[in-house]
Formats: structure tokens, sequence, C-alpha cells
């Protein structure tokens, strides 16, 4: 009888050790989800240059961590050597690494020039390898020719294999703009009320035969290209692809993919043929620019809504991104409340050379 009472007892005592055990797991799991939804991340964009030294590097980064920034999206030219430098200077300061790629536009790739063919065309038929729309350093490359899609996603992969780095992140990632932001057009002297034939691309023959292999007619005989849907999807699809191929890529060698867009999803459709709620990929930072458009700062909190809400259901997530020199320490505080009540993860700064002690202080105290 004592056998089974001490038996019985045990029992008891396991059952309710479970329980407890049961309990402070599923605490633990709301605490932690609970940190996680604070934890609200703030980047810096930033050019390299090599012949910087490094404790001129390790000043930068400093700067950042010490006033609340957490992660450095470097533009190194696409330099696996000279960010496997940067690298650790910048983790040593406790930032995050991020390898910042122009991916569609190579301004100067020296590879690329030796192959004219590799370029986009205009539907003027003129390739930007010779004929640039807007300003000099607009070099687009084809998303479809094999060969250029092949040369950028090598370049990509020379970026993942970096040791440290997060992510690679793609920026002009998108054909050239078939709109420019409102607020930049007086600044060519242009009218943009429809799709201009100068602006819009690609029209090269790999790309329109494929296209008539697929729709059966020719892009190059439309009376008014811009309301085809199967021709936007054609090259709305390509940039997909290239991103797609890159998100593989860049998770072989354990890095996410990250990217900078345009404001939200149906805005970079209609802008320069990005759709970034269909892509894969682990995080966007808009370009949420307001004075580009002529908005005001309160469109930040549009822009960043409209973003969540098309990426809802997808395992992609959004920081918004902000343009500073025009902003004062209190606009940008206003930013940043404005990103976190409308769903950002995060919000990132271009760029950082352009950061004011002001701003700085804004950003410190945002982070805290």
């Amino acid at each position: 009888m004592k056998t089974k009472l001490l038996l019985i007892a045990l029992l008891a005592f396991g059952f309710t050790s479970c329980l407890d055990n049961v309990s402070a797991a599923k605490k633990n799991k709301q605490n932690t989800t609970e940190e996680k939804q604070d934890d609200f991340k703030f980047w810096v964009w930033t050019t390299a240059d090599a012949k910087r030294a490094d404790s001129s590097y390790t000043s930068e980064f400093k700067k950042y961590s010490e006033n609340g920034i957490e992660a450095v999206l470097i533009n190194t030219n696409t330099d696996p050597e000279l960010l496997s430098r940067l690298t650790p200077l910048a983790k040593k300061e406790g930032l995050e690494v991020h390898a910042w790629i122009m991916t569609m536009i190579r301004p100067g790739d020296s590879i690329a020039l030796q192959h004219p063919d590799w370029y986009a065309v205009s539907r003027e038929g003129n390739s930007t390898h010779d004929t640039r729309p807007y300003v000099d350093y607009y070099q687009w490359l084809c998303p479809t020719r094999e060969e250029s899609r092949n040369h950028v996603l090598g370049l990509v992969e020379g970026l993942a294999k970096v040791e440290g780095v997060a992510s690679v992140h793609l920026d002009y990632i998108r054909f050239s703009d078939i709109f420019l932001p409102i607020g930049l057009l007086p600044k060519y002297d242009l009218e943009q009320e429809e799709e201009l034939p100068e602006f819009d691309f690609c029209y090269c023959d790999v790309c329109i035969a494929e296209f008539e292999k697929i729709h059966h007619k020719n892009p190059r005989d439309f009376e008014n290209p811009a309301i085809d849907m199967e021709w936007k999807q054609f090259r709305l699809n390509k940039i997909k692809a290239v991103v797609d191929e890159a998100y593989e890529i860049a998770h072989s060698n354990n890095k996410e993919l990250t990217a900078a867009v345009f404001p939200y999803p149906e805005m970079a459709d209609h802008m320069v043929r990005q759709r970034w709620d269909k892509w894969k990929i682990d995080a966007v930072l808009p370009m949420i620019y307001h004075n580009f458009y002529n908005e005001e700062v309160d469109w930040i909190g549009y822009a960043t809504k409209q973003g969540v809400k098309d990426l809802k259901g997808r395992n992609t997530d959004l920081h918004t991104g902000i343009f500073l020199p025009p902003m004062s320490a209190e606009e940008v505080t206003r930013a940043i409340k404005l990103a976190k009540e409308n769903g950002a993860k995060g919000i990132s700064f271009f760029d950082g050379n352009a950061l004011t002690e002001a701003q700085l202080k804004a950003i410190k105290e945002a982070s805290k």
C-alpha cells in the first residue's frame, strides 16, 4: 500500500512539474515575442573608398554605433577585397554589415563594357552602353540575356562569400525609370505624362525574341506598349528571376538577401518595372524619399503602411528608408515614429556622410 501511495505521489509531482515547465516555456516564448516586437533596427547606407585608412573607417563606424545605428550597408563598388577589409572593422564597433551592390545598373563596369550586347535597349533602339537616359552613370544591363544576368549573379556570389557579412543588398534591381519622381522632373527640364520611348526599356533582340515566342506578338510593333499587360509582366518577371536566383546564391553562402526598392509595390511597378512584393527576399528597404515626390513627412507613414500591407503573408520584412539631407532633427524623429507606427521593422538613413550632429542625436534618442 505504501508503495502504491509513493508511486501516486511521484506521478502527481511529475505531472505538476511538467505543467510548470510548459507554463514557463509559454512565458519565455511570450517574453521573446514581445522582445522581438520591440526590436526596431536602425541602418545606414554608406559608400567606401579603398584609399581611406582603417582608422578613418573605425571612426565612422564608431560614430554610427555610438548613436544607436546597428547595421551598415556598404557600397564597395562590388569589390570583395575591400568589403573583407571593412567588415571586421565595422563588426568590431558592434555593427551588422551588409554588402550593397549596384545590380542592374553597372556604371564603368570594365567587364560589361567589353560586351555592348549585354546592355538594355530603349524603344527608340538606343543601347545604354552608348546612350544613357537622364544621367551618364545610367548604364543598365539586360536582365533577360544570359551573359549579362550571369555576370550580375557572379558579382552577387563574390560578395556573398565574404566572411562576416549578414546580407547581400541589391540596389537598382529594376529597369531604368520610365517615370522619374515628380520632384526631380524640373531638374531635367522634363514632362512625363506618358511612357516616352527614350525611357522605355528593354527592346533588345533577346527580349523581343523571347517575348514573341511566348505571346506571338512583337512589342516593337505596338502602337501603345504601355497598355500591353503581357509585355509589362514579362519585364517584371525578368527582374524577379534575377532576385530569386540571387536569393539562392546568398542563402547557399549562409547570407540573407535584402534590397533597396521604390516606395511601395504598385508605385514601383508603375515607375521602374519592379514588383518587390512578389520576390523571394528576406527584407526590403523601400526608399521613401518624400521630398523626391513633393510629399510631406507624413507620407513616410503612408508608404510604409502600404508596403507592409502588400507584404502580408510573405516572409519578408520591411525597413523604411529615408533621405536625410533636407530633414531637420525633429523631422527625423517624426519619420522614425511614423515607420514604427505603420509596421516597419526598422529604418535606414541615406546616407551616413550626410548625418548631422542634430540628426544623430535624434536617432540616438529614438533608439533607446
